[in-house]
């Protein structure tokens, strides 16, 4: 399978190719041979998915690994880990609001497909759940930082590749955004 397909585009082409020499097969055997495979390549597509998400945590320093004197590997959260899944509740995530503005602009834009619209509306339900100002349709703005908790909502989603976020020292109608978020 390539991996340039998600997962769930994967196991799709799989079923569908499963399902195309299913029916051009007359033999039991074979039949029963094509099944075993497609079970196989759909536990190898789980297993890649698994190793994906797994390194991007390793690179987030979120988990760390553990040698154990059987010569197994543990996977542990590290104490940042530990804090943000602690922190990180879905339905009451917030931006915390520092003592000190540092007067950027926090931009998060995003172009979401139809095909993903419950998704989409699901995170402008979060944007405007955490404070942000709805700039135009996908793009929110708000003055504080939010990275992770922006990296939280596209980790959650699976959206990375249709969400930016720019941090901008000004903006055009910055005394209308900041009477909103009552700025100095």
């Amino acid at each position: 399978m390539s991996r340039g397909h998600g997962e769930i585009q994967q196991k799709i082409l799989l079923l569908l190719l499963g399902g195309l020499t299913l029916g051009l097969t007359r033999s039991p055997k074979t039949y029963f041979q094509i099944l075993k495979s497609i079970g196989k390549e759909w536990k190898e597509i789980e297993a890649r998915a698994l190793k994906r998400a797994i390194k991007r945590l390793y690179e987030s320093k979120l988990v760390a690994e553990k040698q154990n004197l059987d010569g197994t590997i543990t996977i542990v959260l590290t104490d940042n880990g530990k804090q943000k899944a602690l922190t990180y509740d879905l339905e009451n995530l917030r931006i915390e609001k520092p003592q000190k503005w540092d007067k950027k602009w926090r931009v998060v834009l995003f172009d979401i497909p139809e095909k993903r619209k419950k998704i989409r509306e699901s995170l402008r339900f979060h944007l405007k759940q955490m404070g942000f100002y709805e700039f135009q349709k996908s793009v929110f703005v708000h003055p504080y930082d939010c990275k992770d908790e922006i990296d939280y909502l596209i980790e959650f989603y699976d959206i990375r590749k249709f969400v930016r976020m720019i941090i901008a020292d000004s903006i055009d109608n910055e005394l209308h955004l900041k009477n909103h978020f009552s700025l100095q």
